[in-house]
C-alpha cells in the first residue's frame, strides 16, 4: 500500500490544527502529511464498511435467520 500511495499525485491542502497538537507533533518528528493520509484512509474505510453494512442489512438479516432455522452446511463436520 505504501508504494501505491507514494506514486499517486498529491495536492496541497490547508488544514487547521490545534496549536498544542501541532507543536507536540513537530517536536516528536511526526510527519503530518503521512499521518493525515493514514487517518483519512482509515476514516474512509470505516465509512465504506458502515455503508456496506447498511446496504446489505436486509440480506445479512435474512441469512442469519436462515442459519438460525437450518444451520450451516458445515454443522455436521466441524469439531468446535
Amino acid at each position: 500500500m505504501r508504494r501505491r500511495n507514494q506514486s499517486m499525485a498529491k495536492r496541497a491542502a490547508n488544514v487547521s490544527v490545534r496549536i498544542d497538537l501541532l507543536d507536540a507533533a513537530r517536536e516528536a518528528g511526526i510527519n503530518l502529511s503521512a499521518t493525515l493520509e493514514r487517518a483519512l484512509a482509515e476514516a474512509l474505510a470505516s465509512v465504506k464498511r458502515a455503508q456496506w453494512q447498511e446496504e446489505n442489512r436486509d440480506a445479512i438479516a435474512a441469512y442469519n435467520e436462515y442459519v438460525d432455522e437450518h444451520g450451516t452446511f458445515s454443522d455436521g463436520v466441524r469439531s468446535f
